[in-house]
């Protein structure tokens, strides 16, 4: 499981990256107006943050395959902190469905704009899954978070492929899916030497 840590890290951060730049692009609140008009409220503009937080995600779950351990912690710190807004925004636009939330979307469509005169204009606001999918992203991303604080000190070093020597290579110990991956780039069989081919 140590071994598979940074995998699993990596991986949830990038999904939950995924989760959030899709979510974005998707309807997440539609708005009915007194006058039965019907919006339709993407979450970039129902959480104008959700989109570069989400990117920001996905640069970081790539970044964690190449840094060292100083930076590994840095970069767990960030993406905890990170999920807190992307799982607080999306439930916070979910269970109080704000009319700053819509307020971009109302104006765009009436030229009325200010929070109590669109207000005055929404007759229903009615919310989809998607603030709960763009969530659940969120938790993702401090999930793998978590694991990075909790076992970034276990990981393998990074870099294998500015080594000097084969021995300084096996002297840092079995390689993760990742090092193994920079092994076969530079065209050396990670598998080569292991004892069951002794």
């Amino acid at each position: 499981m140590r071994r598979r840590a940074r995998l699993i890290a990596v991986l949830a951060i990038l999904l939950g990256g995924a989760l959030g730049v899709i979510s974005s692009t998707q309807t997440w609140v539609v708005v009915t107006l007194d006058d039965g008009a019907v919006l339709e409220v993407p979450g970039s503009v129902a959480v104008p943050v959700l989109t570069p937080l989400s990117l920001a995600a996905l640069a970081l779950g790539g970044a964690l395959t190449l840094v060292g351990r100083a930076l590994r912690w840095i970069l767990g710190t960030v993406a905890v902190l990170l999920a807190i807004v992307l799982v607080w925004q999306p439930l916070m636009v979910l269970t109080t469905l704000p009319v700053g939330a819509v307020a971009a979307t109302v104006t765009e469509a009436t030229g009325i704009s200010g929070v109590s005169a669109v207000a005055d204009l929404v007759a229903v606001m009615v919310p989809t899954l998607w603030p709960a999918i763009g969530a659940v992203g969120g938790g993702a991303v401090g999930f793998g978070g978590a694991i990075v604080l909790a076992t970034a000190h276990q990981w393998t070093r990074t870099g294998r492929r500015y080594d000097t020597s084969a021995g300084d290579t096996a002297s840092h110990g079995p390689l993760d899916a990742v090092d193994s991956w920079d092994e076969l780039s530079r065209g050396d069989d990670p598998t080569e030497g292991t004892p069951h081919d002794r």
